[in-house]
C-alpha cells in the first residue's frame, strides 16, 4: 500500500473512529442479560466502552479492504483525495451538491415508507425503536460517517471487485450487483430485532424494515459510484435531518 493510500486510509479510518464515539450518547442495545452479567465485572461506562470494540474492528477491515480496491474498480473519495493532492474530474461543489440533494430525496421517501407503514407496525415494536432510538450525534456522525464506510467503502466496494472478476470486467450490472447487495444486507441484518421484539413478525413489519433501510442504501450507494464516497456522507447525514424534521412534525 503507498503512502497515498495509508493517507487516505488514516482519514476514513479516524472519520470513522469519531462516529463510533459518538454511540457513547446514548443507550447501547445490549441483551439485559448480558448487561447484568457484565456489571459485575465492569462499571456502566466501562461496558460501553467494551461494546465499542467490535465495530472498530468492522471499521478497520472495511478500510483496509476499501484502501486496496476501490481504485482497482473505479470507485473514488474525491474531496479527502484532492485534500491529499490527487486530482479527480468530480468538482467538490458537485459531490456536495449532489450528496445534500439525493440526502434531502432520500429523507423524503423514507419518511413517507414510515408514515405508511407505522399504523400497521405492532405495538412492541414501535416501543422497542422508541427505547432503541440514537442521538442525533449518533445518527448524524455514526449513521453518515461510519455506517458509509463500513457499508459502501468496506462492503460495497468488495462485492463490486468481486462480481467484476465473474463479469470479467466493469458494467453497471456489477455496480448495481454491489449497490444493490450492501444495501439488502444491512436492511436483513436488522431481521433479528423483528424476531426478537415480536414472535411472529408480520409481511407488513417486515417489509417495512426491508424496504426501510434499503432505500437509503440504494441511495447512498450509487451516489458513492457516481460522486464519491463524501457524496454518500453527506446523503446519509441529510437523510437524518429530513426524517428528524418529519418525526418532530408527525410523531410529536
Amino acid at each position: 500500500m503507498n503512502k497515498h493510500k495509508l493517507k487516505l486510509a488514516a482519514i476514513l479510518f479516524l472519520l470513522g473512529i469519531i462516529g463510533i464515539l459518538s454511540l457513547l450518547t446514548m443507550e447501547l442495545p445490549i441483551p439485559e442479560e448480558t448487561k447484568e452479567l457484565m456489571l459485575k465485572q465492569f462499571t456502566a461506562d466501562q461496558i460501553k466502552w467494551i461494546a465499542l470494540v467490535n465495530p472498530m474492528i468492522l471499521l478497520l477491515l472495511a478500510v483496509i479492504i476499501g484502501t486496496i480496491l476501490y481504485d482497482r474498480v473505479k470507485l473514488q473519495v474525491p474531496i479527502i483525495e484532492g485534500v491529499l493532492g490527487r486530482e479527480s474530474e468530480l468538482k467538490a461543489t458537485e459531490v456536495v451538491k449532489s450528496g445534500v440533494q439525493w440526502g434531502l430525496i432520500s429523507g423524503v421517501l423514507l419518511s413517507i415508507v414510515g408514515l405508511i407503514f407505522t399504523p400497521f407496525l405492532p405495538q412492541e415494536f414501535i416501543e422497542l425503536g422508541e427505547s432503541l432510538k440514537p442521538s442525533l450525534v449518533a445518527r448524524f456522525l455514526y449513521g453518515g460517517l461510519t455506517e458509509e464506510i463500513l457499508m459502501r467503502f468496506g462492503l460495497m466496494t468488495l462485492a463490486v471487485s468481486i462480481t467484476s472478476k465473474v463479469f470479467n470486467g466493469l458494467n453497471n450490472t456489477v455496480y448495481w450487483i454491489g449497490i444493490l447487495f450492501a444495501a439488502l444486507l444491512f436492511a436483513l441484518g436488522h431481521f433479528p430485532i423483528a424476531y426478537s421484539s415480536v414472535g411472529n413478525p408480520s409481511t407488513a413489519l417486515l417489509g417495512y424494515i426491508l424496504i426501510g433501510n434499503s432505500i437509503g442504501g440504494i441511495v447512498f450507494g450509487w451516489l458513492y459510484w457516481k460522486k464519491g464516497l463524501e457524496s454518500a456522507f453527506l446523503a446519509h447525514i441529510f437523510t437524518h435531518v429530513v426524517m428528524v424534521l418529519a418525526e418532530t412534525v408527525f410523531y410529536t
